[in-house]
């Protein structure tokens, strides 16, 4: 499914590419990069993190949240199993006094993966970029399985020096999709799963979708009422 993404770049230049370093960097950058589940997000998060490690001889760090074990608790998972070590934590607060004041100030880049779960991430962006000068590269859901603003992410696009809109492939179709589909009969908004539980589709599918969805629902409810109501004891 990775190599079926595309993306709408809302930037006026390359996404992918951080800025050359600045010997006198006065401020820093924030980039952002949104879409549905299995669009690739921590693909694209995980390859600028690593060319600015590579190429341009940067201190890099990646932060995720601890609520994601999916994969693994101290790495960064892509969905096709490449892997980055970085820090889990519940609140990026913690970071700098975890990691220590002295490596802080050497770090040149932080890439922060499943970044709807931190709810402390704008006013995190705002010091890392703002007052320290470093780039920090942000991935996330922009929408929950009910297309409504998922977490911080969304408000930390006004803070962002480019912002990066990327698609799936819809499961149903192959058109390209920018919702993310939830099979399951769960409600509420964090459900931390994989393709047993959600999938990436188009507007149509995405409508059509939850219209089985919520048939599938009616007949199983159907199905209890009648259940129960064989079960209860003969009044005769």
């Amino acid at each position: 499914m990775e190599s079926c993404r595309s993306s709408l770049s809302l930037t006026s230049s390359n996404a992918d590419a951080i800025r050359p370093e600045s010997s006198h960097r006065l401020t820093g950058e924030v980039h952002v990069i949104i879409g549905p589940m299995f669009a690739g997000k921590t693909t694209a998060l995980l390859r600028r993190i690593k060319s600015a490690s590579n190429s341009g001889n940067r201190n890099v760090v990646m932060i995720k949240s601890s609520k994601d074990t999916r994969y693994a608790v101290d790495s960064v998972v892509t969905h096709d199993g490449a892997k980055f070590p970085c820090w889990a934590l519940p609140h990026l607060s913690s970071f700098r006094q975890k990691f220590g004041e002295d490596a802080y100030n050497e770090l040149d880049v932080i890439g922060v993966d499943e970044a709807q779960f931190f709810d402390d991430l704008y006013d995190f962006c705002c010091n890392v970029a703002d007052r320290d000068g470093k780039i920090i590269v942000v991935a996330g859901l922009d929408g929950d399985y009910l297309r409504r603003s998922f977490g911080s992410v969304l408000d930390v696009v006004p803070l962002a020096d480019t912002v990066t809109k990327l698609t799936a492939r819809c499961e149903l179709c192959g058109k390209r999709a920018f919702f993310t589909l939830r099979k399951t009969e769960e409600t509420k908004t964090e459900l931390i799963a994989g393709a047993d539980v959600y999938m990436p589709v188009c507007r149509h599918h995405y409508a059509t979708g939850q219209e089985v969805i919520q048939s599938s629902k009616n007949v199983m409810g159907s199905r209890t009422i009648t259940s129960n109501l064989e079960a209860l004891p003969s009044l005769i």
